[in-house]
């Protein structure tokens, strides 16, 4: 887009990647609105990035703290440029042992769709960047509801596009973006955790690989990318394939508990 850079939200921005995209939307000029769960996190996110950075408590399964959000951006900046969905909640295990309210907080954390984010943007337009996961592409075995929660995200975010367009509004683009694991505090706790064998089984990502891939899909929208690209084409050959891909499921996982017993030894998370 061929103009200033206005207001921009970021969920989950009081730490790890949401804090480094909220930084590079500083950055761009851009009016940042920080929002975690965490008050004081926010609060202290928004200080560290600028006198102008705004901050806000908001769970984003709150629709109603979702919209005031929208509203002071749109209040400050009188225009929404850019909504990054970063908030993301990981609890491993078989689904069938997790209590109910545990399920339903990842689906709806993760995969609740940006529909303040559109109304804001109709007319004038914007980018709406969704961190989704490579769980969003393939079976992730241990982490069957967060799967569940980012295939959600995935399907939510071409389907609402698909339907923009044909709608006929160019004007507002939505990106996926799926990485592999990344050391953030999502995953410090897990090197214990069996089930989350999975994550652990690619190259796990520094927080600065991803926010590097925000920071392009910023500039070149695209519907869906995967880091790193050999990860995603793995995985997307197993989900073409789910019987070859269920035969190699064994062999990733072994290799994700490989590295999770070299990181508790003192190994560095690569």
């Amino acid at each position: 887009m061929n103009r200033s850079p206005a207001g921009a939200v970021v969920t989950g921005a009081g730490r790890g990647l949401g804090r480094l995209i909220a930084a590079i939307l500083v950055e761009r000029g851009h009016r940042v609105l920080v929002t975690d769960i965490d008050e004081d996190a926010a609060h202290a996110t928004a200080a560290e990035l600028g006198p102008d950075v705004l901050w806000a408590a908001v769970d984003v399964r709150d629709e109603t703290r979702t919209a005031a959000a929208r509203d002071l951006i749109m209040a400050r900046s009188g225009r929404l440029d850019v909504w990054v969905n970063n908030a993301g909640v990981l609890v491993t295990g078989p689904a069938w042992e997790q209590p109910p309210e545990v399920r339903r907080l990842m689906l709806e954390v993760n995969g609740l769709g940006t529909v303040a984010a559109i109304e804001a943007m109709l007319g004038t337009g914007g980018h709406i960047v969704n961190v989704v996961s490579l769980a969003g592409l393939t079976p992730v075995p241990g982490e069957a509801v967060y799967a569940a929660s980012k295939h959600a995200a995935i399907g939510f975010s071409l389907s609402t596009l698909a339907d923009l367009r044909l709608a006929g509004i160019k004007e507002i683009d939505i990106s996926c973006l799926c990485p592999d694991g990344i050391w953030t505090p999502m995953l410090h706790d897990r090197l214990d955790d069996p089930a989350s064998a999975l994550s652990f089984s690619g190259t796990l990502l520094e927080p600065e690989e991803a926010a590097a891939a925000v920071r392009k899909v910023l500039d070149r929208p695209r519907p869906v990318t995967a880091i790193p690209r050999r990860r995603g084409l793995q995985v997307r050959l197993a989900d073409a394939f789910p019987s070859l891909g269920l035969r190699a499921v064994p062999l990733a996982v072994a290799r994700g508990r490989r590295v999770q017993r070299k990181m508790r030894a003192g190994a560095a998370p690569k």
